[in-house]
């Protein structure tokens, strides 16, 4: 590598520079503290652990997004974690085992092996919330407004919230007897958006004309929520179905009673970790945005790989995306130019200590530079005159 291309960084990793650094670290402490005003206790998971545990369940889903290396001391392979949710699971199960209900939240970065869309980032700054412990919808409507108080905070504008229930596909594929195998190659034609493949199984003899007809209107069962009325008249005659709608129908109402405003798509298709999801499963969207910018879903049992079984919902998001999209606000402190350390007084020492303790950036005087106060981006400067320290604003 020559020393031109020392500075360069592996595809997909990033860094951040620092006013983008100040904009995610302001939104980080403002959206923790909006989840711990909820009751979502932080925990911070290693970032580090050995590989089985980190690909334990619904983490197998994790296998090709994660680094391995193996432990120089025990000899096992151990991995990055790539996403944190089963992280927090394993706390709830293993390390804290209680029966009542448990809320944690988790923020930090995540590696992955492979960028998630074209141009992605392969070192997301992953923030999410779990609640663990009940099996009701009033968890995953409270899981669905604390993600849509967090995109508040971003300050994003108007979010667009697409609800999905994975109980609709699973039922439908069920009660055809299909193979799990062919059931997976249909899952990836619907997320594909893809009638032509649904169309070519059906013809192939896959799945039967009256699944593929199933299968097929799910592609066209999405929009507003009167979508659940033509799913009851098209799909309704499966109680695993009916049961499933009433549940997006019941979240629905919750939803708009706490924000009337917040735009619903119903999307029957939508049905992203159908592996790993049991029930009702959501994404947040904004204009000019292709992909989700945060999503979630209800994955009950997840604890049962750590000897806890538990109903559990969440969400997650990555704070650097956010942060990309729009600055959050930044709390400007004044910023004030001062002497050398070795120059200051007892008087000073004490008014500088008084200054930063009220917020301001105080920036020395190093020996040896020339850099004047608006060189170091400071509009105040304080100066010795007529035997006191007096603070006086830099003239452009």
């Amino acid at each position: 590598m020559s020393v031109n291309d020392k500075w360069m960084l592996p595809e997909g990793i990033d860094e951040l520079l620092p006013a983008r650094a100040a904009g995610l670290e302001t939104l980080r402490r403002d959206c923790l503290d909006y989840l711990a005003s909820w009751g979502y206790q932080l925990v911070e998971p290693p970032l580090l652990e050995y590989l089985d545990s980190l690909l334990s369940g619904m983490g197998q889903s994790l296998d090709l997004q994660t680094f391995k290396l193996i432990d120089q001391q025990s000899g096992r392979m151990l991995g990055l974690r790539a996403d944190m949710t089963l992280q927090a699971a394993r706390i709830d199960a293993h390390r804290l085992q209680r029966d009542v209900p448990v809320r944690l939240c988790y923020c930090g970065p995540v590696l992955h092996t492979l960028a998630e869309k074209f141009a992605g980032s392969r070192n997301p700054f992953q923030l999410g919330a779990e609640l663990y412990g009940s099996a009701d919808l009033s968890a995953d409507a409270e899981i669905i407004r604390v993600m849509l108080g967090v995109l508040q905070r971003a300050s994003l504008g108007q979010v667009w919230l697409e609800l999905g229930h994975v109980g609709v596909f699973r039922a439908v594929v069920e009660a055809a007897g299909l193979a799990a195998a062919t059931a997976l190659d249909v899952f990836a034609d619907l997320q594909r958006k893809d009638p032509s493949a649904l169309e070519a199984a059906i013809s192939d003899g896959q799945v039967s004309a009256e699944l593929g007809a199933r299968l097929l209107s799910l592609l066209e069962l999405n929009g507003d929520a009167s979508v659940l009325a033509r799913a009851r008249a098209q799909l309704g005659d499966l109680p695993d179905v009916a049961d499933a709608l009433n549940d997006l129908e019941r979240l629905v109402a919750m939803i708009r009673a706490f924000d009337g405003g917040c735009q619903i798509h119903i999307d029957l298709a939508e049905i992203t970790g159908y592996h790993y999801y049991t029930g009702p499963v959501f994404s947040a969207y904004i204009e000019g945005q292709g992909d989700a910018i945060a999503k979630g879903g209800r994955y009950d049992n997840v604890g049962a790989a750590f000897g806890h079984s538990r109903p559990a919902t969440g969400f997650s998001t990555d704070l650097k995306h956010l942060t990309g999209i729009v600055m959050p606000p930044s709390k400007a402190a004044v910023r004030i130019y001062a002497p050398a350390l070795d120059a200051i007084d007892d008087e000073l020492a004490q008014r500088l200590s008084a200054l930063r303790a009220e917020g301001a950036v105080v920036i020395h005087r190093l020996e040896g530079s020339s850099a004047q106060a608006r060189a170091m981006d400071c509009s105040q400067e304080i100066v010795r005159r007529n035997d006191s320290w007096s603070i006086i604003n830099v003239i452009e």
